[in-house]
């Protein structure tokens, strides 16, 4: 069986979190999402996911306080919207004839309290369709099963995104993803890029 290719972008800004690197620069185009925070008075409340095409939905909020909330599963103070997150996300992450490309940001704590998030993961990674994605550096030196999975992937490269190097990995990771797919870059998918 042969599988699909992965790169993946990790980093560490802020208590471990990708959040504010600019990797939003890296993604607009072919189907995907990513994670954005949600702040209010200069506090951050809580994530969003959005849609490549600038649909969103929240995924984590640290002020809801209805009866439905409380038996969301939690990261840290952040209660997990998995309802919200699967309905944004999900169709995203389906294979169709044109798709040369998919953009997944992130593969984190929060997306994996989705029991139908990962699979839709390793069913992109089945089609042969290249991945580009982010994952969470490891906390106190402890992973994600699920992002070592994916790091360990054969088809996996592993790149670090921080402050410093944002502008320049947008050079390198795109001979790497139309390298990977021909038909991705004759269908435009990887033009996003340039």
């Amino acid at each position: 069986m042969e599988f699909g290719s992965v790169s993946a972008a990790h980093g560490s800004v802020e208590s471990g979190t990708m959040a504010g690197v600019g990797k939003c620069i890296l993604v607009t185009g072919p189907p995907g999402f990513f994670s954005q925070e949600i702040r209010q008075g200069g506090e951050r409340v809580g994530f969003e996911v959005v849609t490549l095409d600038g649909r969103r939905a929240r995924l984590a909020s640290s002020t809801i306080s209805n009866p439905e909330s409380r038996q969301w599963p939690a990261v840290g103070k952040y209660k997990v919207d998995i309802a919200s997150f699967e309905s944004l996300v999900l169709p995203e992450l389906k294979i169709r004839e044109d798709t040369g490309l998919f953009i997944v940001d992130e593969v984190g704590k929060m997306e994996l309290f989705s029991s139908y998030f990962f699979p839709a993961i390793l069913n992109i990674l089945q089609s042969n369709i290249p991945l580009l994605a982010t994952v969470p550096i490891p906390k106190f030196g402890k992973d994600i099963p699920a992002v070592v999975r994916l790091k360990n992937h054969p088809g996996a490269t592993i790149l670090t995104l921080d402050k410093s190097n944002r502008d320049a990995m947008k050079d390198r990771i795109y001979p790497q993803l139309a390298g990977r797919s021909r038909e991705a870059y004759k269908n435009g998918a990887c033009n996003f890029l340039k």
